[in-house]
């Protein structure tokens, strides 16, 4: 498989950040609802370190999808109705903008919980803002209203990459896949 995209699929550095991403994301989730579920102390400040962890891995990886994106064309939309494409490229930046805008307000809302976010352990994050009680739970209504609107966002393009595959029949799903349509 060519590692940039054609002008039939994408190449296997867009494939690869693309699903990496959409299995940090499983792991966020699932991290985020344990976290919610457990008693204040260690065990939840582990689960949370870890989510914070991943939220940041994520934070980067949006960042080198959007740079390979910019300098890797991806290949072009198979023909459809004005307002689907509208749909599509509406939602394709929604996803970019959360993929950045939830680590971010959760490393705002643990700068403002005054509490350390680090990267597995290894590097010491800087505090974005000042400890803040109000601003720390503002943030975390905005993060988790967030969630919910990344879910619904997922929802659709899931939706509407299975019906390209499925009632279209144009193939538009075959072009992320890592193997090739029969």
């Amino acid at each position: 498989m060519p590692v940039r995209n054609t002008a039939e699929r994408y190449g296997s550095v867009a494939q690869i950040l693309h699903w990496a991403v959409v299995a940090l994301l499983i792991v966020q989730i699932t991290l985020g609802k344990i976290a919610d579920e457990l008693p204040v102390g260690l065990d939840k400040l582990v689960t949370l370190a870890r989510h914070k962890s991943f939220g940041i891995t994520i934070l980067g990886l949006a960042a080198i999808r959007l740079l390979w994106r910019l300098f890797n064309r991806p290949p072009p939309l198979p023909p459809m109705p004005a307002w689907q494409r509208a749909i599509a490229n509406v939602n394709h930046a929604a996803l970019y903008a959360i993929l950045f805008a939830m680590p971010l307000s959760g490393w705002l809302m643990s700068s403002a919980h005054n509490f350390p976010v680090s990267w597995f352990g290894l590097a010491q994050l800087p505090d974005l803002v000042a400890p803040d009680a109000g601003l720390a739970h503002d943030l975390e209504d905005l993060h988790e209203s967030m969630a919910n609107i990344l879910l619904f966002l997922i929802g659709l393009h899931v939706l509407g990459a299975l019906k390209h595959q499925f009632i279209d029949r144009d193939g538009l799903l075959w072009r992320m896949l890592p193997w090739r349509a029969r």
